[in-house]
């Protein structure tokens, strides 16, 4: 047994100290290396999992929890967003509501400093020109103050009133325009009912070109003819053997036809379209046949064909409307059904204005059934102003008077200047009359025959003169009072009649002047004009 010193060394163990000291020092190096052990980032993958799979074939979709999963899990590959995630989508909010607001405060902004505006115009410019009570309706983008007549003007200037209400403004022409015009309405100083700013409202429209119908007879048949004013574009829109009369609106003709020993009335369209015909009082002859455009209806003088002393109407005034809807009516005087010898209608108005065979001149508004009212004895009814509810009638003591048909008052018509005589027709057109005047010799006898154009003021001009041995047989405006129409029967020795109710010269001529200039623009053949309010006589 060595006898060698052993301080400083391990003191000998058991066999279970041994072991037990030997499984720590494994656990100790086991925990060192696990921490050291860095988590794999990435994982190889064979070069079959990294193609990406054909374009036609489905791709296989991660399959997704059901919404409604009562566990609320999420997919493990679905992070939740993070605090700061959620602050980037609640700025992206903000930002978007905050340009939007600021869009709709700009346009606010623009609209309040703007004023009200123009959101719509309606207009017939067609419609304008032919008959009056035409309308141009201005609606705004917003409701409006009141507006009063005078913020609106109308250039070139023309007879207007106003009627406004909400976002509309309708400015209403009481006459005709003029063809080939451009015509500028303007509402100055508009406010929206809110408050706001003030604005102008304004549009500009042009009329379309005139027309005229015009009736040619021949020993064939009889046509109508819509034509320009140059009588280059003519064109027949209606034929018949015997045309006996018409008349013409903004939308149809009404053209009275002879059918063996019966008349017919006839309603079409302008261009002859669409023919019906209308019923008449009985079997007999129709004669002076007129239209009211604003009324609806059409009026003539009707006589039975089986005519006695004792039985029979003879030369009653009929209206009826023009749809055919209504049956004809007989106008009647103090209940009895009066024998006309001369009528009008009034323009703008559904009134009839007659004077009977007794001499009694009356005026009825067949709108109403307020009857005929009695305005005085007359022994001519010589026009009826369009517009101004005025007629120009000569009464018994031969006097010619303008008659206010509202309340009845009178004053007697003012001579021209130069005064070129007594006229044996006048018409009324807006801005003055044409009066037809003949002049004669010492002995009487006609040596020539004129129309004159009269202004308002009473400044006379001659518009076109005929020598003795020709005749003017009628002289018409233009709804507007632009242009005139003249018709003429020339050379009367040689000028046969023909055979026709009521019987006119066979050879008839209209010539066309612009009343503005007096220049004639065209003489064409026919008569019986659209202007006219009633068919010539002889």
């Amino acid at each position: 047994m060595s006898t060698e010193d052993r301080s400083g060394a391990e003191p000998p163990r058991t066999r279970a100290e041994a072991r037990a000291a030997r499984e720590a020092a494994e656990r100790a190096a086991a925990e060192a290396e696990e921490r050291l052990r860095l988590p794999s980032v990435a994982h190889p993958v064979s070069s079959a999992e990294a193609s990406p799979p054909p374009l036609n074939e489905p791709q296989q979709q991660p399959a997704q929890p059901p919404l409604n999963d009562p566990r609320g899990e999420s997919p493990q590959n679905d992070p939740q967003p993070s605090p700061r995630d959620r602050r980037r989508f609640l700025y992206t909010i903000l930002a978007v509501v905050g340009v939007l607001a600021v869009v709709v405060v700009g346009l606010g902004a623009v609209s309040l400093f703007q004023g009200p505006r123009i959101s719509q115009v309606q207009v017939d410019p067609r419609e304008a020109i032919q008959v009056s009570g035409s309308r141009v309706i201005l609606t705004a983008n917003q409701a409006l103050e009141e507006i009063d007549e005078s913020q609106v003007t109308v250039e070139p200037a023309v007879p207007f009133t106003v009627d406004a209400a909400g976002r509309n403004v309708g400015i209403r022409f009481t006459v005709p325009l003029d063809d080939t015009t451009e015509y500028t309405v303007k509402v100055a100083g508009v406010t929206g009912s809110g408050g706001g700013p003030a604005s102008d409202l304004s549009t500009t429209f042009t009329t379309p070109a005139a027309e005229i119908f015009l009736l040619n007879r021949s020993d064939d048949d009889d046509s109508i003819f819509r034509t320009d004013l140059t009588g280059e574009k003519a064109v027949p829109v209606f034929t018949h053997p015997r045309i006996n009369d018409y008349r013409a609106t903004s939308t149809s003709l009404v053209v009275a036809v002879e059918d063996g020993d019966s008349s017919r009335i006839l309603v079409m369209d302008r261009d002859g379209e669409n023919v019906r015909e209308l019923p008449l009082p009985g079997d007999g002859y129709v004669s002076s046949v007129q239209v009211s455009e604003r009324g609806g209806l059409v009026g003539y003088t009707y006589s039975d064909k089986d005519l006695t002393e004792d039985s029979g109407r003879a030369s009653v005034l009929v209206t009826q409307p023009l749809s055919g809807e209504g049956e004809p009516q007989i106008v009647t005087v103090g209940e009895e059904e009066a024998s006309i010898a001369e009528w009008q209608f009034v323009p703008d108005s559904a009134a009839v204005l007659f004077i009977d065979f007794a001499g009694t001149l009356s005026l009825d508004d067949r709108s109403g059934d307020a009857g005929a009212q009695n305005m005085g004895l007359a022994m001519r009814l010589l026009g009826v102003s369009r517009g101004t509810y005025t007629a120009v009638i000569e009464r018994v003591d031969q006097s010619i008077v303008e008659l206010n048909l509202a309340d009845g008052s009178e004053e007697p018509l003012a001579a021209s200047d130069p005064d070129y005589g007594p006229a044996t027709e006048i018409t009324p057109f807006p801005g003055g009359t044409l009066r037809h005047v003949v002049a004669r010799d010492a002995d009487g006898l006609p040596t020539g025959q004129a129309i004159i154009r009269v202004d308002e003021e009473g400044k006379a001009e001659p518009l076109m003169d005929v020598e003795s041995g020709n005749a003017i047989l009628q002289a018409c405006a233009s709804p507007s009072g632009q242009y005139a129409a003249v018709t003429v029967a020339p050379n009367l020795p040689e000028n046969a009649y023909d055979d026709m109710l009521v019987p006119l010269p066979k050879t008839l001529e209209t010539h066309l002047f612009d009343l503005r200039s007096g220049e004639e623009l065209v003489a064409l053949t026919g008569f019986d004009a659209s202007w006219c309010q009633m068919a010539p006589s002889f």
